[in-house]
C-alpha cells in the first residue's frame, strides 16, 4: 500500500473511529429496548434535512445544513417519544413506518433534481473515503458530547433524553459514513457481544469488532476499488460472526466464572 492509498485511509479510519465511539455503546441500548430500527429513521430523517437544505441552495458543509439535519432528527426523536408513550406495543412498527415516509420524502424532493440519484447513493452508502479533516472535527465534537452525557447519565437517560442524544450522535455520523453504514455501527456489534453479561467488556469488545470491521473494510475497499461503505458493512459482518463463534463463549465463560 502506497503513501497516497494511506493517506486516503487515514482521514476516513479516524471518521470509522469516531461513529464507533458513540454507535457501540448506543448501539447496545437499542438492542436491549428492543427498538432495533431506530437509527435507520432517525438518520433517514436526518439524511432528509440534508436533502431539504441541498434544494434549498445551502453549502453542503455549512452550518445551516446542520442545523436543519440536527432539527429534523429531533423532531423524528420527539415524535418517536410521543408513540413509544402512546402506543408502546406498535413503537417498532411505527419507526419502521416514519423510515418509509422519510426515505420516500427524499425521493421526492430530488424528483426534479438531475443528480438527485447520486445524492441518495451518497446519503446511503456514504462517501467516507473523501472525508476531510475539517469535517472530523465537528463530528468529533458532538461525539465527545454524546458520549460524556452518556457515560456519566445513561442509567438515568430515559424518554425523550434517550432519543434526543441518539438524534445528535445519528446526525454527526450519517453525513460522514451513510445510512447503511450508521445502521450497521449500531446494531451488528451489540448482535456480536450479546452473550456478555458485563456490559463494560461487552462494550469493549464491540468496539474491537467495530475496529476491525472497519479497518478491513477501508483496506480492501481501497485495494479492489470498491464502494467503502458497502464493503465495511460486510466486513463488519464477517467480524461479528468470526467474534460471535470464537471469541464471545470463552469470554462469556470467564464472566460466569468469575
Amino acid at each position: 500500500m502506497n503513501a497516497f492509498e494511506l493517506g486516503i485511509i487515514a482521514p476516513a479510519f479516524v471518521a470509522s473511529l469516531i461513529v464507533l465511539s458513540t454507535h457501540v455503546p448506543l448501539g447496545t441500548e437499542v438492542l436491549r429496548r428492543g427498538i432495533i430500527f431506530i437509527d435507520l429513521a432517525i438518520a433517514q430523517v436526518a439524511g432528509l434535512g440534508v436533502i431539504a437544505a441541498d434544494s434549498m441552495g445551502w453549502e453542503a458543509e455549512g452550518w445551516m445544513v446542520q442545523i436543519a439535519a440536527v432539527s429534523a432528527a429531533l423532531l423524528a426523536a420527539l415524535i418517536l417519544h410521543w408513540t413509544d408513550r402512546r402506543w408502546p406495543e406498535i413503537q417498532e412498527a411505527l419507526i419502521g413506518v416514519s423510515f418509509v415516509l422519510a426515505a420516500t420524502a427524499g425521493i421526492l424532493v430530488l424528483a426534479g433534481n438531475p443528480h438527485g440519484g447520486e445524492h441518495l447513493k451518497e446519503l446511503l452508502v456514504g462517501q467516507i473515503l473523501w472525508v476531510n479533516y475539517d469535517q472530523l472535527l465537528p463530528a468529533a465534537l458532538i461525539s465527545i458530547a454524546v458520549l460524556g452525557t452518556w457515560f456519566l447519565m445513561r442509567d438515568r437517560i430515559s424518554g425523550f433524553g434517550f432519543y434526543a442524544l441518539f438524534a445528535f450522535a445519528v446526525t454527526a455520523s450519517v453525513q460522514l459514513v451513510g445510512i447503511y453504514l450508521v445502521f450497521a455501527s449500531l446494531i451488528i456489534p451489540a448482535l456480536a457481544t450479546r452473550q456478555i453479561n458485563r456490559r463494560g467488556i461487552r462494550i469493549a469488545c464491540g468496539y474491537g469488532v467495530g475496529l476491525l470491521g472497519c479497518l478491513v473494510g477501508l483496506v480492501v475497499s481501497v485495494m479492489a476499488d470498491l464502494p467503502a461503505g458497502a464493503v465495511i458493512v460486510w466486513c463488519l459482518a464477517f467480524a461479528a460472526m468470526l467474534f460471535a463463534r470464537v471469541v464471545a463463549p470463552s469470554v462469556s465463560s470467564y464472566n460466569n466464572s468469575n
